[in-house]
């Protein structure tokens, strides 16, 4: 008789991947360098704190050591520091080692592909094959026909021995559109954004960091500009993203706005959008003479007035905007669906949990249909 193996599922005890004395830290220091908006020895300060209440570290590797294979491995470097004195900075390779972090914590289900790009609302012949067949139609280009899986439709219909092609053993390919796009992702920095005993900036630091990890490795001839605004807005590179703070700023939303349709005109990609992540009221305009109109008590009517004028503006070029709340009040959220309404946008009410996987569902989202 023949031995057979039977299959199904065995269970044991969990055991954590094996990960080196510097590994371990590495997770942990990137984290804290974030938080500490790329500050290194405010960093370590708190790395030392926890090491000493959860006994990260031993006599076989310190904390000093981990420092030193920082700087071995080229994750840290001296430098001149604003006041003259030298001090130890974070370096480039340590700027992606966070962005790849922050990919993995809120879009860790994604897989890497090739240049790909985002599919269009457009019919005709796509140029990004799916995987996926179906049977030839006429009017299908003949560089559609799939030679290998037609050859097999036609040996099972019509035997090896008297091999014949005809058209209705041709398979097709399925394909799809793909498209650019070009996004502005627009960041509150006003100093609500740390009001309240919370840090709100340290995770919407996160979204854009990962955001623009997952465009520039699956989606490379995609665009993405990132600004930030507090009384004006400024566009911010995606190196200084871990450095990123709150200030002591207003909330000028119509300057952001201006800005980000500036942005975009420049664009040549068809497809463009605009991401808001926002915990406040609108508080603060720029007058044409150069002094600022400010209110923070409510909602000014004048100041909304020009918030919705910039959502219609924006509509006018064809540019949706998708507004993330990550504020409660009933009052606000009354303003952001006027403002959504006026721009035939969308809008989030969200908390900081679940933001990063919401703008990439929203982001992958906006371009999908499948080319018959």
């Amino acid at each position: 008789m023949k031995n057979s193996t039977k299959k199904g599922f065995y269970f044991k005890q969990y055991e954590a991947p094996f990960l080196s004395p510097f590994d371990k830290l590495f997770e942990i220091f990137k984290e804290l360098i974030t938080h500490t908006s790329g500050d290194f020895d405010e960093a370590i300060d708190w790395l030392r704190a926890l090491d000493k209440e959860y006994k990260l570290t031993d006599s076989a590797y310190t904390i000093d050591d981990f420092i030193e294979d920082l700087k071995k491995k080229g994750y840290i470097r001296d430098e001149l520091k604003d006041d003259g004195t030298t001090g130890t900075g974070i370096t480039a390779k340590t700027e992606r080692a966070i962005r790849q972090q922050a990919l993995d914590q809120i879009f860790g289900n994604l897989k890497r592909s090739g240049s790909g790009n985002h599919k269009t609302k457009h019919s005709g012949n796509g140029d990004e094959h799916i995987g996926e067949y179906r049977e030839f139609h006429f009017g299908d280009g003949l560089e559609r026909i799939s030679l290998t899986e037609s050859l097999k439709n036609a040996q099972i219909n019509n035997g090896v021995e008297s091999f014949q092609l005809t058209e209705n053993d041709l398979i097709v390919e399925e394909t799809q559109f793909k498209s650019q796009m070009s996004t502005v992702l627009m960041i509150d920095i006003s100093h609500s954004m740390i009001l309240y005993g919370e840090d709100r900036i340290t995770p919407a630091k996160k979204v854009a960091m990962a955001l623009a990890e997952l465009i520039t490795t699956r989606y490379p001839k995609d665009t993405l500009d990132i600004l930030v605004f507090g009384n004006d807005a400024w566009t911010i590179a995606i190196r200084d993203l871990p450095y990123l703070k709150v200030g002591p700023y207003h909330t000028n939303t119509v300057a952001g706005l201006q800005l980000a349709m500036d942005l975009l005109r420049r664009k040549r990609n068809t497809n463009k959008q605009i991401f808001m992540i926002t915990d406040g009221k609108p508080s603060c305009v720029r007058e044409r003479d150069g002094s600022y109109y400010m209110n923070s008590n409510g909602l000014d009517q004048y100041i909304v007035d020009k918030c919705y004028n910039q959502a219609q503006q924006a509509r006018k070029l064809h540019i949706p905007i998708t507004t993330f709340m990550i504020a409660n009040d009933p009052y606000l959220q009354k303003f952001v669906n006027r403002f959504t309404e006026a721009n035939q946008g969308k809008a989030f009410y969200t908390g900081l949990k679940g933001l990063g996987e919401m703008i990439f569902e929203d982001y992958e989202a906006n371009r999908k249909k499948r080319v018959k």
